[in-house]
């Protein structure tokens, strides 16, 4: 089998395991709220730019993408 359809089973099933456990965590962990996160909020005007969550999201699945390539090996 080619290694594109292998990458997008494998990536299919992982969007199904963290679907509900995103939706059962997001109301524990307060993801896209953090401090820092830039909120700016006037009459009739909404603007929200979550920087300190994509910082953190993106060391994070940075660490995890750094495991599994060591794994890999």
């Amino acid at each position: 089998m080619n290694s594109v359809p292998k990458l997008l089973i494998i990536g299919g099933i992982v969007m199904i395991v963290i679907g509900p456990l995103w939706m059962v965590g997001g109301r524990f962990l307060n993801l896209g709220r953090s401090p820092g996160d830039i909120a700016v909020e006037k009459e009739g005007f909404k603007f929200y730019f979550p920087i300190v969550t994509c910082i953190v999201l993106s060391v994070v699945l940075s660490l995890v993408m750094y495991v599994i390539r060591w794994f890999m090996r």
